[in-house]
């Protein structure tokens, strides 16, 4: 069986290479970046680059319990249907008529259950921010592609701001510490800065690297802040806000200076990231990156509700797991 699924796998890769154009699904239309996609790749002014994809099929659903999602669900069939893409009533269907999914779903609860079927089928698959409502779930997610051996990609468009590109890649010094700050609306479903604090730890994350050991948090009604203790001592802050008007952006601390760290560049970047991805089927994001992420949010939390004790990031990994793999046993 296993044998099955990897040569599987390989055959669509091969295909996906030579065909003329590469066929996309989007699971998901409970969210705005479902439209901004269906538009680069589906409009009328569609760029040459993006020539060789097209979005044929949406599967719309969706978040059924939170409100702000679930309200746009019947506008934005129609924007979809309008630039020819045909609604199917599963995502099994979906899945026959696709060779690559863009899981949009804006509930990260529902991301898990989906992707299963998506890994199940061998699909490449592009997950939305948040890859999970929480760590076991982004963990959980991670296991079932590596054993249906199913590439995956996950990540928020803060993180391809050209700015930020320019400190990933060392172009403005070396990064001795970063100070983000991003909205962190809350949704209860969901942990506290995964809805959209998320956008904020990317960014820091996309500076600073991995190596986050320890996190603890100072939190009041309408503000969050987040401090991460890296393993060489560097130390990275996110303040998320609630209340006022808060873009997206920071600073960095090089070893030249105090430099932007870069804000909100528009979806276009992070799409022809995807779009890179599903020709090569190799993720420009770690595996390790984006669960240290997830930690990191985790940790948080834990902070939060310990009244901002310092957390330890190995041992909030740890439980995830543990957690993690109760998911998979219950899923199948």
């Amino acid at each position: 069986m296993k044998l099955k699924i990897i040569l599987s796998v390989i055959l669509s890769g091969l295909l996906l290479t030579a065909q003329a154009q590469v066929k996309i699904g989007i699971i998901g239309l409970d969210t705005s970046h479902s439209i901004a996609f269906t538009k680069f790749l589906n409009g009328a002014d569609k760029k040459e680059e993006f020539k060789d994809f097209r979005i044929v099929a949406a599967y719309p659903y969706g978040s059924k319990t939170i409100k702000s999602s679930y309200d746009r669900i019947p506008g934005y069939i129609d924007q979809v249907k309008e630039m020819g893409v045909e609604i199917v009533p599963s995502i099994a269907e979906l899945l026959e008529k696709v060779d690559c999914v863009m899981l949009e779903t804006n509930d990260g609860n529902l991301h898990l259950e989906q992707a299963y079927e998506v890994f199940k089928a061998g699909k490449i698959v592009f997950i939305d921010k948040p890859i999970g409502a929480n760590l076991a779930q982004a963990i959980a997610i991670f296991q079932l592609a590596k054993q249906y051996n199913v590439p995956l990609f996950s990540s928020s468009a803060l993180r391809y701001s050209v700015q930020s590109q320019k400190l990933r890649k060392g172009e403005l010094g070396k990064v001795l510490g970063a100070d983000c700050y991003t909205p962190a609306h809350l949704e209860p479903s969901h942990a506290d800065m995964a809805w959209y604090g998320i956008h904020g730890i990317e960014n820091l994350f996309t500076v600073m690297g991995t190596g986050c050991i320890s996190v603890n948090r100072l939190s009041s009604e309408g503000t969050d802040f987040v401090v991460g203790l890296w393993d060489d001592g560097r130390i990275g802050t996110v303040r998320g806000a609630r209340t006022g008007k808060t873009p997206y952006g920071g600073n960095a601390v090089t070893d030249q200076g105090v430099v932007p760290t870069g804000g909100y560049d528009g979806y276009e970047p992070l799409l022809k990231e995807i779009l890179k991805f599903f020709k090569t089927r190799v993720s420009p994001i770690t595996e390790k990156e984006t669960l240290e992420i997830f930690t990191f949010i985790e940790a948080a939390d834990i902070s939060k509700n310990k009244g901002g004790k310092i957390i330890s990031m190995n041992e909030v990994y740890k439980k995830g797991e543990k957690d993690a793999t109760k998911l998979i046993r219950k899923l199948k």
